[in-house]
């Protein structure tokens, strides 16, 4: 009895040493959660997460090394995105170590599986990364899978030199630890996406401020395709016009580094197996995700620069394809899956810039015309007096002149009236003639606007200092533009402002492509002069617009009034 009462007590005494030993690890395994957890809380970075749960499991289970490791996309392959050896061991796996996927070995098997797998024997196992655990010294494993929102992320594995293997409870412990590094993924991937979509909220507004305030057309496409570029983290974007003839022409381009491969303005025909063929045969967004032999002369210079994928998604104006916008990238890996959907509201404003600047462009053109009309009228009345009641006058002035002289010496007072009577006509023809001067200026049409600004500047009642510089012959509507605000100009001045001296100035400015008539009449009178005050300066600013220009007025009380005028000499369209 004796001696069963000592082995009993032994027994007791080394349950209670198991249990407080158990206790003991319990408490160590909540602590070391507990540390994870708070890093996790505290929003770390991810890296930072993998780092702590390593060390923590590697000093908390018998491991020589422990690795959280991340599954490509595509299952072929892993990486090592965390890593810790026990102090002595030479690290086998740093961070960033990859291999490919295959053979019997931990993270393949919890790859094919989505479970936990282990290895008891490493002599056994098979596949590229069992060779480097052999290699290193590694006899055993155990890998528990990572699951981030219920998908496979990758897993946290333990790996042992020694021949025994890992306890059987191994897996559960793990699994508290992968809980937190999930969570910590998943968190991480919630800011990216918070701020992702932040940032393309505000390149959406950036872009809506410019259509909003009817910018340029290409002021809006380089605009698109840069922010779109920055935002998608591409290597290209450009945004093509497709034609009627099975063609397109870049009206927007970008790259991030060096030169764009297909510059603004190029033309290119359609065909071959490439986004931008796709998206003119379709009308729905495409996408390529390697680029090979078959991409066609339209992607050539894109896939020279090194362009491995594509999307393209397209632009529609009032119901019909328009254009579209593309992405691509110099990576191995295809675009994100929500490249289509993200270009999607772009390519809406796009399609909102286009069919604002084809409204203007409509409502330009129809001013346009009825300018020409109104100054065509105008030649066609200056040619009638001049052709018709003109010339009556002329040959009625000389028949009177010839009756005068016809008349007998002594009929003093018929001859006074015939007299009276040519003077009459003589002045009919002259206010006849200033009236078709001004209805459309003959000077004007006969030698340009050099010599009918000289002109109007000799007739002007006050001085006027007169600087034409470098002005040919110009556009009719623009010489006739011009001429009409420079004689409203110097009415205005003569008759309301009191001006003592006027200056005005004409020249053209700009390369061949966009050259610009800059006219400017400057006065030194009392000034308060309101463009909306009278219909003169703004029917002129009517003309001018309706000419794609612009006209402003700068006055002030005591300081005279300055009328600036911008006449393009090209007419700007959508491009």
């Amino acid at each position: 009895m004796v001696v069963a009462a000592s082995i009993a007590g032994t027994s007791w005494l080394v349950a209670r040493e198991l249990a407080r030993r158990e206790l003991r690890g319990y408490g160590s395994e909540q602590a070391a959660l507990r540390r994870v957890a708070t890093l996790v809380a505290r929003a770390a970075a991810p890296e930072d997460v993998f780092a702590a749960v390593v060390a923590e499991v590697g000093r908390l289970l018998p491991a020589e090394q422990t690795l959280v490791n991340r599954y490509d996309p595509d299952g072929g392959a892993s990486t090592v995105m965390g890593s810790w050896a026990r102090p002595g061991v030479i690290l086998p796996f740093p961070v960033g170590t990859r291999w490919h996927l295959g053979g019997r070995n931990v993270t393949t098997l919890v790859m094919e599986t989505g479970r936990a797998a282990r290895i008891g024997d490493y002599r056994e196992a098979a596949g590229e990364s069992s060779g480097m655990a052999l290699r290193r010294g590694i006899r055993s494993s155990v890998g528990v899978p990572i699951l981030v929102e219920g998908h496979l992320w990758g897993h946290l594995s333990v790996a042992s030199m020694h021949e025994e293997p890992f306890p059987a409870d191994t897996e559960a412990r793990l699994a508290g630890f992968t809980a937190l590094v999930a969570t910590a993924i998943a968190n991480a991937q919630a800011r990216l996406e918070l701020r992702g979509y932040a940032a393309e909220q505000a390149a959406l507004r950036r872009v809506a401020t410019l259509v909003a305030g009817a910018a340029a057309p290409h002021e809006v496409f380089a605009a698109v395709t840069e922010e779109v570029g920055h935002l998608l983290d591409v290597d290209f974007t450009v945004m093509n016009r497709y034609h009627g003839d099975g063609r397109a022409t870049v009206l927007g381009a970008w790259a991030r580094t060096g030169p764009v491969p297909t510059p603004v303005g190029t033309r290119l025909e359609l065909g071959g197996r490439n986004v931008t063929t796709r998206v003119s045969e379709t009308g729905r967004p495409a996408r390529v995700d390697r680029y090979g032999a078959d991409a066609g002369r339209l992607s050539a210079s894109a896939v020279g620069a090194g362009m491995r994928s594509a999307v393209g998604a397209p632009v529609s104006v009032e119901g019909r394809l328009w254009g579209m916008v593309a992405v691509a990238s110099r990576r191995p890996e295809p675009l994100p899956a929500d490249t289509e959907a993200r270009l999607t509201g772009f390519t809406e404003l796009l399609a909102s810039a286009i069919a604002n600047a084809e409204s203007q462009a409509q409502l330009t053109a129809s001013r346009a015309r009825i300018v020409a009309a109104a100054d065509h009228t105008r030649r066609r009345i200056e040619r009638d007096l001049h052709d018709g009641a003109q010339q009556r006058l002329v040959t009625l002035a000389m028949q009177l002149r010839a009756a005068q002289a016809a008349v007998p010496h002594g009929s003093a007072e018929l001859h006074a009236q015939l007299d009276d009577l040519v003077v009459q006509a003589s002045a009919a023809v002259d206010e006849l003639r200033e009236l078709a001067r001004g209805i459309h200026p003959a000077v004007l049409a006969e030698g340009g606007l050099r010599p009918a600004l000289r002109a109007l500047a000799r007739r002007s009642a006050v001085p006027v200092r007169l600087d034409v510089r470098g002005v040919r012959r110009l556009p009719e509507q623009i010489e006739i533009a011009a001429y009409y605000v420079v004689s409203e100009a110097l009415t205005n001045a003569a008759k309301h402002a009191g001006a003592s001296g006027i200056d005005v100035s004409v020249a053209i400015d700009g390369d061949a492509r966009d050259e610009t008539l800059y006219v400017q009449v400057r006065d030194d009178g009392r000034g308060g002069a309101d463009l909306a005050g009278g219909s003169g300066l703004m029917g002129l600013k009517d003309r001018v617009e309706a000419l794609s220009g612009r006209l402003s007025v700068r006055t002030a009380f005591g300081s005279g009034t300055c009328v600036d005028v911008e006449l393009p000499l090209a007419q700007r369209g959508t491009a």
